[in-house]
């Protein structure tokens, strides 16, 4: 499986800005995919996460500002960001987990929030 991230940028507090996420090779074994984030001196953590067939879950900090999507047929899953905060600022990571737990990450697309 090889997941590929894009979309990132630089961006004003109140922004928005689309992230895309191209997946290819054995994604049939995929059964979640989502997104996280790792801003500087943090921990990785879950922005959102969409099971195949089940209710996307988003963190309490992006609700209601961020939604998580997929294209099936072109094998694509977006994040679209709006109303952006400076504390969104992170390196934005796609991910595609298995029924057995493997994770499959994408190289990472940086999104910075500031004036």
């Amino acid at each position: 499986v090889q997941l590929q991230a894009s979309g990132g940028g630089l961006v004003q507090p109140g922004g928005s800005l689309r992230l895309s996420c191209a997946a290819s090779g054995s994604i049939f074994r995929i059964t979640h995919m989502g997104w996280y984030r790792q801003a500087p001196g943090k921990q990785r953590e879950l922005v959102a996460v969409m099971p195949r067939g089940g209710s996307t879950t988003y963190a309490d900090s992006v609700k209601g500002r961020f939604t998580i999507s997929s294209d099936n047929a072109n094998n694509a899953m977006y994040l679209q960001m709006n109303n952006l905060k400076p504390e969104d600022t992170a390196v934005y990571y796609c991910n595609g987990k298995t029924v057995i737990g493997v994770d499959y990450w994408g190289q990472g697309t940086q999104v910075t929030v500031s004036s």
